[in-house]
């Protein structure tokens, strides 16, 4: 398919900047087969079934931006230049891949110190970023990073605001408890401790599993044939009583419908032969149209940009020409986009066209 089918003009007033508060007040457009409707977050206990199952990616957000100083001695004595660092990943030797801007302004060897606590030693450079070595490691590193960091907000609410100390807990899950995503599972942000409360009561039950968004999440896609766009790799875990808990929704005629786009990725990730299986390490699978999904039966998720990879994986669900149809009511009735806006609940109920 052709990149172009999955583009929309969005009027720039419907990004949002912020959350709504409370969490669960958020807007959310439930469609379900042929029907739409405009609903609330907080109306989910009345919208959902006993024996449903919620999936929720468990990920914990690190404040991944970093701003230091790189300093240099010379014949023309002491120079320092302002270095900005966007963690990416943490890689097996205990580095991290990272963002350096400007890039051009340090050597292998040379040390960037982001505080009196925290720096780190750049080991080498390849394709537009750098390998860094902290001088520190662990809960001593967490709590470090906790002290400096900022929030890596998506690139289209950097571009109109810094990130602040609100970002740091609105930016975050209620479950998170996982640390290593740069990137937060963004319709998980609709949720509070009342709502699941009211959730549970209802008979609704819920599964964490954990997928570490990655910063590509943001990446564009730059081909015009989509089955030419290579996805970036995250690593996720579906455990062994994760695994197991939804087969028994399954099996027991519940629907399992995870939220986020992450979560969805990661189960059809470790799906075999329509049941789900324990998964630990990578995956990059590209859910387009055309996809056999073997284990979601719905999905909670935020809008997404235009001509996106998520808008690919929404269009599979539900069907091209049914997404345009929602995002067309969206757009109209000004719900809020991307990640601190509205949600949506798409119940397929059947195949996509």
């Amino acid at each position: 398919m052709k990149l172009s089918a999955f583009d929309f003009d969005l009027p720039e007033r419907l990004i949002a900047v912020r959350p709504a508060r409370p969490r669960s007040s958020a807007r959310l457009l439930l469609a379900e087969a042929d029907a739409m409707a405009d609903r609330s977050v907080s109306d989910l206990p009345d919208i959902l079934r006993p024996g449903d199952r919620l999936v929720l990616n468990d990920t914990k957000v690190i404040p991944a931006r970093l701003s230091g100083l790189r300093h240099r001695s010379g014949d023309a004595g002491d120079t320092a230049a302002r270095i900005e660092v966007t963690l990416l990943e943490p890689r097996p030797d205990g580095g991290w891949s990272a963002l350096v801007k400007p890039l051009k302004k340090v050597r292998d060897g040379e040390v960037i110190a982001f505080s009196d606590a925290l720096s780190a030693t750049v080991v080498s450079r390849a394709d537009g970023q750098a390998l860094l070595s902290f001088n520190l490691t662990g809960d001593d590193f967490d709590a470090a990073l906790a002290d400096v960091g900022a929030m890596p907000l998506p690139p289209y609410i950097a571009a109109k605001r810094p990130a602040d100390e609100a970002d740091k807990s609105d930016y975050q899950t209620y479950w998170a408890r996982q640390a290593g995503a740069v990137a937060a599972p963004t319709a998980s942000l609709h949720f509070d401790g009342p709502l699941l409360a009211a959730l549970r009561a209802r008979g609704v039950a819920f599964t964490h599993v954990t997928l570490h968004v990655g910063a590509g999440t943001f990446l564009p896609v730059k081909v015009d044939d989509i089955s030419a766009h290579k996805m970036h790799s995250e690593w996720g875990e579906v455990t062994p009583e994760a695994a197991a808990e939804v087969n028994a929704t399954k099996s027991a005629g519940g629907r399992v419908i995870p939220v986020g786009t992450t979560a969805l990725r990661l189960i059809e990730s470790a799906a075999v032969d329509g049941r789900l299986e324990p998964w630990t390490g990578p995956t990059d699978i590209f859910i387009t149209p055309g996809f056999n999904f073997q284990i979601v039966d719905g999905l909670m998720t935020n809008f997404h940009l235009p001509k996106s990879t998520l808008m690919m994986l929404v269009s599979a669900l539900m069907g091209v020409e049914r997404i345009k149809s929602i995002y067309d009511h969206a757009i109209a009735e000004e719900y809020r986009f991307f990640s601190y806006g509205d949600a949506s609940l798409l119940l397929p109920q059947g195949a996509p066209d």
